[in-house]
């Protein structure tokens, strides 16, 4: 039982689920516009986001603690570096625009982490893009909604097209909605200066306004050129159950509400559009 223990936080904390996630969305972004599976820039797409991510959340303490780090820690830098490596393997692989593409939002993820700016933007000393006060979340979703949607297409040569830009759209408002649970949750550590949503509006008025914006994402999808009722009714579904977990959020909330199951809820997303174009 320790060791499923171990196994399960390794699995949480070295990004593994999330990097899951991305690749989850990614997918049904191919799915939802007819395109074969993609394990090239799939793949990238899962390893880039662990090396991402892990870089974001653990460059600090590796800079300053390097020889007084932690097993585990120690281990989620052996596991990011062969994810790197991983990452490496498939850049290679994809064409010429994905790669100019994935420059510019790699630059995004470098200066998220990396101090670079001037002191007057940010609200403590790390000088740094995830330190800007209201920029967090919406960055996040950029970052998500350009490298799930757009990259698969533009690897496969999709045009991009007035769909393209809708589903670029629904998935912005969804990750910003994902994040809310999280930034609840974070209420009670974060720094007043932050300026979250739930900061700025409270708890109330950012579920009712996530609410709100997950309709606004469902009915998007009746404004496509090409509307297929699986996707609706599969996206339907998701609105339903992304909007549970948000009215369920709060302060006090268990180790994995938001971690794992609100974070999960892109590969269950994609379990259940499978299951329903496998069925239909």
């Amino acid at each position: 039982m320790k060791l499923l223990k171990q196994l399960f936080q390794f699995y949480i904390n070295s990004s593994i689920h999330v990097a899951l996630s991305v690749f989850s969305l990614s997918w049904i972004s191919l799915i939802e516009f007819q395109i074969s599976y993609d394990a090239d820039v799939l793949y990238f797409i899962f390893f880039s986001s662990i090396t991402g991510y892990n870089f974001v959340k653990y460059f600090g303490i590796a800079k300053f603690h390097h020889r007084r780090l932690a097993k585990s820690l120690k281990a989620i830098q052996v596991f990011s570096f062969f994810s790197f490596l991983m990452l490496c393997y498939f850049t290679l692989k994809l064409n010429t625009v994905s790669l100019l593409y994935i420059l510019g939002f790699g630059l995004v993820t470098f200066f998220y982490a990396i101090p670079f700016l001037p002191k007057r933007f940010f609200i403590d000393n790390q000088y740094n893009l995830r330190s800007i006060s209201g920029l967090k979340v919406y960055l996040i979703a950029l970052v998500w909604s350009g490298v799930t949607v757009f990259l698969p297409l533009i690897n496969n040569d999709h045009s991009i097209n007035l769909d393209v830009v809708l589903t670029g759209i629904q998935r912005f408002v969804f990750i910003v909605v994902l994040m809310f649970p999280f930034e609840i949750r974070d209420l009670q550590y974060d720094s007043l200066k932050l300026g979250t949503i739930p900061q700025k509006i409270g708890v109330r008025w950012t579920k009712f306004i996530g609410v709100l914006l997950l309709v606004c994402f469902w009915i998007l999808e009746f404004f496509k050129n090409n509307l297929i009722l699986n996707n609706l009714i599969v996206l339907g579904v998701i609105m339903v159950i992304t909007m549970l977990f948000l009215i369920l959020s709060k302060k006090e909330q268990g180790p994995y509400f938001s971690s794992f199951f609100v974070e999960g809820i892109p590969i269950l997303w994609l379990v259940i559009l499978l299951l329903f174009n496998y069925f239909n």
